[in-house]
């Protein structure tokens, strides 16, 4: 066989490509191969997420988003222990601050327990002080399932175990044309031609447009949401013991500004959920003319203005004004003033938007008679990596056993 030919290529070398080729490699003697574009694994959405562990609380029972992630994160657990990957069963709260969240804290609990989480209960605002004595609220869940972790160690490990079983990973190989023959598949990068009999697109940010580079209709756009953090300051951490989360707004699919212990040390307070103008936006100033157009000329995205349109105005202020981010912190812990928290970092969501204007939810994969496009891989999917890339690997399996 060639040497640039392979039986599966798999695309995106964060930890949902990894954890596919992981899986992959466990149940079939294959020639496999994980391109990346960047020098290193993790750069992108896994490398600057929270490094929470979710636990299955927010999603809709049977769907496959909640199938995934439950049992991902044993699964993820599972795999931290027998690596001596450092991760704390932290646990989390859920605060409701007036008694109009009530119902809504209500519905998480039935959503949690039909999930399957056992150490869910809900809790009286005197409760709520016991876990976290300077948060105040009317009436809490605490979820003991929900840990933390760095997501970029989990990832960096599993590429070493992939390395181990013969897969070889090219860095710095942006894709930049797909060939489809019926026979194979020919990749061109900017580290060189690849053959492969089966595509994996796990690209994140760039999963529409590589399905689209090879033929396929993704039929979403990815829609980048920056989400920028504040960090508490040192003599300020004591404010926190846990996760501690607000009752997220049902109509949009983020869960709203919360604070995070760091599995490294520190507490993260964010993140908000900004429209970003260029897929790889890190910071306010970034910008793509051409990202921002292809943004803008898609028929879903005025529908999604049109449907959010104030809560993106309230996501921009918060970005802008200190203060307003402040107040939004100040609703689950009252004291905390703008001296105690100091700039952080900053991640980039890739959320998928239907032509409709829908923020798709759940999990969105698309497959062709060779080829596996993961198009909606929000979070939980750090959580969820291990059980993603279990699915897919059957998939992948099931295609080539066919040919």
């Amino acid at each position: 066989m060639n040497a640039n030919k392979f039986d599966v290529v798999i695309i995106g070398g964060g930890i949902v490509g990894v954890a596919t080729a992981f899986n992959l490699l466990q149940k079939k003697k294959l020639k496999l191969c994980l391109l990346e574009k960047e020098a290193v694994l993790a750069k992108h959405q896994t490398g600057n997420n929270s490094g929470v562990i979710h636990s299955g609380l927010y999603y809709k029972p049977g769907s496959v988003k909640a199938k995934n992630c439950i049992e991902g994160r044993e699964l993820l657990y599972k795999f931290c222990e027998e690596n001596n990957i450092k991760f704390e069963r932290c646990g989390k709260i859920v605060v409701a601050t007036s008694k109009d969240e009530i119902p809504i804290l209500d519905d998480l609990l039935v959503r949690g327990s039909a999930n399957g989480l056992v150490n869910i209960k809900k809790i009286s605002s005197e409760e709520i002080l016991e876990y976290e004595p300077h948060v105040k609220g009317v009436m809490g869940l605490k979820i003991n399932e929900t840990g933390i972790v760095d997501f970029k160690e989990v990832t960096n490990c599993l590429g070493k175990k992939i390395l181990e079983n013969d897969c070889s990973i090219f860095f710095n190989s942006k894709l930049l044309k797909v060939i489809n023959y019926d026979t194979e598949i020919i990749l061109e990068t900017t580290s060189g031609e690849y053959r492969t009999k089966i595509l994996v697109n796990c690209a994140g940010l760039y999963s529409d447009k590589i399905a689209n580079m090879s033929g396929v209709n993704a039929g979403v756009k990815i829609i980048p949401f920056r989400g920028e953090y504040y960090c508490l300051k040192k003599e300020k951490e004591y404010l926190v013991n846990h996760l501690i989360y607000p009752v997220p707004d049902p109509r949009f699919p983020f869960l709203g500004v919360h604070f995070t212990r760091m599995i490294k040390g520190g507490v993260e307070a964010g993140p908000n959920a900004v429209l970003a103008f260029k897929r790889e936006g890190y910071s306010k100033s970034d910008f793509s003319l051409d990202e921002f157009g292809e943004m803008v000329t898609f028929p879903g995205f005025w529908k999604m203005v049109k449907k959010y349109y104030k809560m993106g105005y309230y996501e921009f202020k918060r970005s802008l004004l200190k203060n307003e981010f402040v107040a939004a912190l100040q609703k689950l812990i009252p004291e905390i003033t703008s001296d105690d928290i100091e700039k952080g970092g900053a991640g980039v969501r890739a959320q998928a938007l239907d032509m409709n204007g829908k923020l798709l939810d759940d999990f969105f994969i698309k497959e062709t008679e060779n080829m596996v496009h993961v198009l909606n891989a929000p979070s939980p999917a750090a959580t969820a990596a291990l059980s993603i890339g279990n699915k897919i690997s059957d998939i992948v399996v099931k295609k080539i056993n066919a040919s």
